[in-house]
């Protein structure tokens, strides 16, 4: 199965590599063979480091001073490795810094943040996107459709108790989202997106190279679950909070993110058309 992000446009290898300075993470590998997204951990890790944090100082945190709570070096050592691989933890990549920026602004959309930063990251989760998203309100998710989902995505390399494993790993982490409910059995729950969820989905869009009305299609955007008009009045209350500016004339629909993206990432952006 072609990866979903691929999908969605023509990629050069040269454009490719533009996106993974960005963030993106393209493949058939991914950290939900071990872990979720851990929204209670890295709700933790955010709190415990300030906004300048480094990379090294996100590692001294969880594995020297642990923050996480973690009762063995090795633990601590695995579950910051495994929040790298998931956010980056480092300024210096867009998508990472930009999570954070929205994070500070809105708790209510913690586990919406961590969902689209780590399906951007993930090759692994975003394969499964599509079995949850698909799914009505009160619906129960079949463990054999995420299966499935994720065999097309990674061929033979994982046996069938590591596939067995992401196929948890993966649930957990819609679930904590807000997307599923339930421990055994899971059913399907529409989130409701606030105006910082739905401007970090159209930046992680933008960031990818998509631009105008397409934004309101992307796959992070239909992770909100709400179609692409409730989206574009949500938008515009993300406008009025200083998130990103939005225009529509003559049918045309632009969308900027002038005012939170620095110079640097303006020209990745650019550079990701």
């Amino acid at each position: 199965m072609k990866d979903l992000l691929i999908a969605e446009g023509s990629r050069s290898e040269t454009e490719l590599a533009v996106l993974e300075r960005i963030g993106f993470r393209f493949g058939n590998k991914g950290a939900h063979t071990s872990r979720t997204i851990m929204v209670e951990e890295l709700t933790a890790l955010l709190r415990a480091c300030p906004a300048e944090a480094t990379r090294s100082d996100y590692s001294v945190a969880v594995v020297e001073n642990n923050c996480l709570g973690k009762h063995t070096s090795a633990t601590r050592k695995l579950t910051v490795q495994r929040m790298s691989e998931m956010y980056a933890l480092d300024p210096g990549v867009p998508i990472f810094r930009l999570l954070r920026y929205f994070w500070a602004v809105d708790e209510r959309a913690h586990g919406q943040f961590a969902l689209l930063a780590a399906m951007a990251r993930d090759p692994l989760l975003r394969a499964t996107a599509p079995v949850v998203l698909a799914l009505q309100g009160g619906q129960e998710l079949a463990r054999q459709q995420m299966t499935d989902a994720i065999r097309a995505n990674v061929g033979d390399r994982l046996n069938d108790d590591s596939l067995d494993k992401v196929v948890r790993n993966t649930g957990s982490s819609w679930t904590q989202s807000g997307h599923l409910l339930g421990r055994g059995r899971k059913k399907r729950v529409k989130i409701d997106p606030t105006p910082a969820s739905v401007a970090f989905a159209l930046l992680l869009g933008y960031l990818l190279g998509t631009r105008g009305q397409n934004l309101f299609e992307t796959l992070f955007a239909r992770a909100l679950d709400r179609e692409a008009n409730e989206l574009a009045f949500l938008a515009m209350d993300a406008k009025r909070l200083g998130f990103l500016d939005i225009k529509s004339s003559g049918g045309l629909t632009v969308i900027s993110f002038d005012g939170i993206l620095n110079e640097q990432e303006k020209r990745l952006c650019y550079g990701a058309r």
